[in-house]
């Protein structure tokens, strides 16, 4: 029985038919929550999740990121051993314990950061991807130290290390263990740096706290998508520390591109094909061109309009 079924009085109702047997199937459509535009689910997804309509990038899971971004076929797992661990014992309305089995059984993801080693255009690489669904992309324990392993293969093999990132900040249920893995994700990164070895951080919506603070805006070259949002502590807790109205659009991408902070903005359906071009001037290794029906003879496919804007 349909909603309208429901609340139809019943003489007026249908004729007792299955509805369900005509009705559009659930999932089919999605709506997108800066513009309100009802869009076609398959649409969007082979956009990679961009709204057609006002060109926002709508949040996406890890896998399916690092699924896009990295070659087909040529991509495995890697660090999947390390697992969160309780050390304080912490409580408040609910053991951490439990948030954390709560957060691994609706994601299924052990923790907020997901590992992959694989190839690039043909370029051998290590990428990384934080799952905001996982508490928020918060980082404790097993987030710095994946992150640490991570880039310490990378360090070994003179691979780059790619990141996107997307966290709240340092898990407060970690208390201190969590502050420590800004200092040990920012010392990998420097000894990454002083060997000659690219990292390329990519912010996504959004970033702030420990992590905007340590791995996110460390990166070799700083990458993020349009309109999204990256800072230290939030625009309201600013405004109401300063007790003054902030600027339009203040911890967007575009506001952050304009004051230096970030190196550039890249649209989403480029990411692939922008990075390869980076890593093939920081290391000397030319990408494989890509193949398509809207690729040029160089083999880089022609840029959408960018759509993105700031705050209203």
């Amino acid at each position: 029985m349909s909603w309208i079924d429901k609340i139809l009085p019943s003489g007026v109702r249908s004729d007792g038919r299955d509805s369900t047997s005509s009705s559009v199937p659930e999932g089919l459509w999605r709506k997108c929550v800066k513009c309100d535009a009802v869009l076609y689910r398959p649409d969007v997804e082979r956009n990679e999740d961009v709204c057609p309509k006002c060109g926002h990038h709508m949040r996406i899971r890890a896998r399916v990121r690092l699924a896009r971004f990295l070659d087909a076929d040529a991509c495995e797992e890697i660090l999947t051993d390390i697992e969160p661990v309780d050390r304080l014992k912490f409580k408040d309305k609910k053991r951490y314990k439990d948030r954390l089995s709560a957060a691994q059984k609706t994601t299924g993801e052990k923790d907020a950061l997901v590992a992959m080693r694989g190839t690039l255009m043909g370029q051998p690489i290590v990428a990384l991807a934080f799952e905001f669904d996982f508490h928020g992309g918060s980082m404790g324990y097993a987030v710095g130290e994946k992150f640490t392993r991570a880039a310490n293969l990378a360090l070994e093999e003179k691979i780059p290390l790619v990141c996107f990132a997307a966290s709240g900040g340092a898990r407060m249920q970690e208390a201190l263990i969590s502050l420590m893995q800004m200092a040990k994700t920012s010392a990998v990164i420097e000894r990454m740096k002083r060997a000659g070895v690219p990292y390329i951080s990519v912010m996504t919506d959004p970033i702030y706290g420990g992590v905007s603070a340590s791995l996110a805006l460390l990166g070799d070259i700083n990458i993020a998508e349009p309109d999204a949002r990256a800072g230290f502590a939030g625009p309201n807790i600013i405004e109401q520390t300063i007790r003054q109205k902030l600027p339009k659009g203040f911890q967007r991408s575009e506001f952050l591109l304009e004051h230096g902070a970030i190196d550039m903005i890249v649209h989403r359906t480029q990411m692939r094909e922008t990075i390869a071009r980076l890593l093939s001037k920081l290391t000397g290794c030319v990408p494989a061109p890509e193949a398509g029906p809207e690729s040029d003879e160089s083999g880089a496919a022609e840029p959408p309009p960018m759509t993105a804007e700031g705050d209203e």
